[in-house]
């Protein structure tokens, strides 16, 4: 299921998590630390939600924002009950942004910031930033390079420095992100380069004994790269 990402000129500033009450209010996740500037009633939001979701192309007005037990609420034109309510949960919510905006929270950056900056990994430059994808868990640096783009994830670990005046982005990525891991050097274990034999005959030849009919050989492991801006 695809889902709509809203232009760069915008700013992700909360996400609807779960319906509240009956009366078509929603429980909201901040992205931002000016709720009081960004959440006024009239305000307009874009929604990222997936393509088949009724809300796709369309904006949300807040009607009002409440705080129950320190934890926002928002009331929005035309979702007058819990059932319409449904239908927005885990939508994003952006706003048109002021590109002379700067950030005020520490390492924190709009997405114009850094789309067209250079990515720098052990001071080579391996790409540039194409844009950045919001998803709910984290967020992703897209990263253009000779061999296609490259999802790097945004965390300080793998991303400890942003010079937006240098245009440079640091980056300490794990093996593999942006190339093929070298080859693992053969054992007494490993198949020869040209065998194209089954996986029952690889058991075989480390056994020493055929594998039982219907019965695959166990998976070899594999590394898995581990994945964490909010305004």
């Amino acid at each position: 299921m695809s889902e709509s990402t809203p232009p760069r000129d915008q700013l992700r500033v909360g996400r609807l998590t779960k319906a509240h009450g009956l009366k078509g209010a929603l429980k909201l996740e901040l992205f931002t630390d000016d709720p009081g500037r960004r959440f006024v009633p009239g305000a307009q939001f874009t929604l990222q939600v997936p393509t088949s979701s009724p809300w796709h192309g369309k904006t949300l007005e807040l009607v009002e924002l409440r705080w129950y037990n320190q934890h926002p609420v928002g009331f929005f034109r035309d979702v007058p009950d819990r059932d319409t309510a449904e239908t927005l949960v885990k939508a994003i919510l952006w706003i048109d942004q002021d590109t002379d905006e700067q950030s005020s929270e520490e390492d924190a950056w709009f997405d114009h910031q850094l789309v067209g900056l250079s990515v720098v990994r052990d001071g080579v430059q391996v790409g540039t930033i194409a844009r950045l994808e919001h998803l709910p868990a984290q967020d992703l640096l897209i990263v253009r390079t000779p061999n296609g783009e490259v999802m790097v994830p945004f965390v300080k670990a793998i991303v400890p420095t942003v010079d937006v005046k240098a245009g440079i982005v640091t980056v300490t990525p794990p093996t593999g992100l942006f190339e093929e891991s070298p080859p693992e050097a053969e054992d007494e274990y490993s198949a020869p380069k040209d065998h194209q034999g089954s996986a029952d005959s690889l058991e075989e030849s480390v056994t020493g004994a055929p594998a039982a009919p219907g019965v695959a050989a166990p998976p070899r492991a594999s590394e898995v790269d581990a994945p964490d801006p909010t305004e």
